[in-house]
């Protein structure tokens, strides 16, 4: 008698049972076990828009201003750039969850802005740029003539 063949079910069998035990792994060292979600990007933004501008709101707890560089390139693309410090502290760290060092965030924007005109400032660990759009990205309200 001939059976199914179903190639990919002892695959499948051995990838589950290698993500169940990557889990319990990550599990075992603090981790939440869930191998599988997407990492959080720093730092955390948030991008709006009205008919002119585009806003963006950034996360940078303990940044100062001059640990930080701000790029525009090929018109719709934004890089965040910078270097947080870890605090100096005497004695020993029970816990340590905070992240340090260099990061680089390149963000693609959804329309092309002006870089000559792009604001930024830095207030309470929040940073806030205001992009200016380019006219062509404008929204424009066509007038309808009536015949």
């Amino acid at each position: 008698m001939l059976g199914r063949w179903e190639p990919f079910t002892q695959m499948e069998a051995e990838f589950n049972r290698l993500r169940d035990e990557m889990d319990r792994l990550f599990r075992r060292f603090g981790g939440n076990g869930n191998l599988w979600r997407r990492a959080v990007e720093f730092p955390a933004v948030d991008i709006w828009e009205d008919e002119n501008d585009l806003f963006l709101e950034a996360e940078l707890p303990g940044m100062e201003l001059n640990d930080l560089e701000i790029y525009v390139t090929q018109g719709n693309q934004l890089t965040l750039k910078g270097k947080r410090t870890p605090p100096e502290v005497e004695g020993t760290w029970h816990r340590r969850e905070r992240g340090f060092g260099e990061f680089t965030r390149v963000i693609s924007l959804p329309v092309d802005v002006d870089a000559d005109k792009v604001e930024a400032t830095l207030k309470h660990g929040v940073l806030t740029v205001r992009l200016p759009k380019v006219a062509e990205a404008r929204v424009r309200k066509i007038p309808v003539k009536a015949d």
